[in-house]
């Protein structure tokens, strides 16, 4: 029997929340193969026991006459049993029309305030006949190479994650907001620090860099998922934006410190890991995508003032 687990999503973070349901539905079947929109996941869980194979399809997913092609791809790799997280008709269409035996799915036209979390857990609880299913697990890395990443920390520092890169413009708290931060924290603790940006945000890295001083901060723009992960484990805290680090992180029981400016909450809401700052004045339900909400209105002390209450 081979189960299936379809994840449309094409952001890593959304993708991550997910995969203690993944790990759920292994515990039932056995390891699972992933089927997913986002071509990064493959790097965070190659080595996770419960996850047989991480299957990114790049198209084949945006209109309704892909099907057919959809459906033939699916085809190849003989599932009995597919999870669908998502209320898309298309998926499931093309998972019946490719022979699958047992397809479980969202409810179709529920696409509208769908909160990922509750959607997620409700379905598991309900196809697997479980009562109470966590909504966080831990992301599994290698004792080897958690110990190479020790080995290049300086453990009588604070090693902090800054998480400065994001999917999104709107998400970032800006690099000055970052660069402060950095400054006053190493006036209360000895820090080091791990700028977290993409490849193809090197500049915001190599800003923050340039104005502290650069003995006490990396960039990890350069390195891959696969090299980042590790690091993250070991460390003592992160702090940025929230993208895919914040999820690591929380799901390697580090305390990830979320700068709240344009993210539903359902991102920051199902790991006791997970602690939010959001704007003065402003409700977590009035915050999603596009709520337009200045960064700086979280000012660099409020951040500061809890970074160092869970350093302590």
């Amino acid at each position: 029997m081979k189960t299936g687990i379809f994840l449309s999503y094409i952001g890593l973070g959304s993708n991550l929340l997910h995969l203690t349901y993944c790990h759920q539905i292994a515990k039932k079947y056995g390891p699972v193969s992933v089927v997913t929109l986002c071509k990064n996941l493959e790097q965070v869980i190659d080595e996770d026991p419960l996850i047989k194979e991480v299957i990114y399809i790049e198209k084949y997913y945006k209109k309704f006459s892909d099907i057919f092609k959809l459906s033939k791809l699916l085809k190849k790799y003989n599932f009995n049993t597919l999870y669908i997280f998502y209320p898309s008709i298309r998926f499931f269409l093309a998972s019946k029309l490719a022979g699958i035996k047992k397809v479980y799915y969202y409810k179709f036209f529920k696409k509208k305030n769908l909160h990922l979390v509750e959607a997620a857990k409700k379905f598991v609880e309900e196809n697997l006949n479980i009562k109470s299913c966590p909504t966080e697990t831990k992301i599994f890395i290698s004792e080897k190479n958690k110990q190479i990443a020790k080995s290049n920390l300086d453990k009588s520092k604070k090693n902090i994650i800054i998480g400065a890169g994001s999917s999104g413009i709107s998400q970032r708290w800006g690099e000055t907001n970052y660069i402060n931060l950095i400054k006053k924290l190493i006036k209360k603790k000895d820090c080091f620090f791990y700028i977290l940006c993409g490849p193809k945000e090197k500049e915001i890295a190599d800003k923050i860099i340039n104005e502290v001083n650069s003995n006490i901060c990396l960039s990890l723009s350069n390195k891959t998922i696969t090299e980042v992960i590790p690091i993250i484990s070991v460390c003592d805290i992160y702090i940025g934006n929230d993208s895919f680090g914040q999820h690591v992180s929380s799901q390697c029981s580090i305390p990830s410190l979320i700068i709240m400016i344009d993210s539903p909450k359902a991102y920051s809401d199902y790991s006791k890991n997970q602690f939010r700052i959001l704007p003065p004045g402003i409700s977590i339900e009035n915050i999603s995508h596009d709520s337009g909400i200045s960064p700086d209105e979280i000012k660099v002390d409020l951040v500061l003032a809890k970074a160092l209450k869970l350093l302590n």
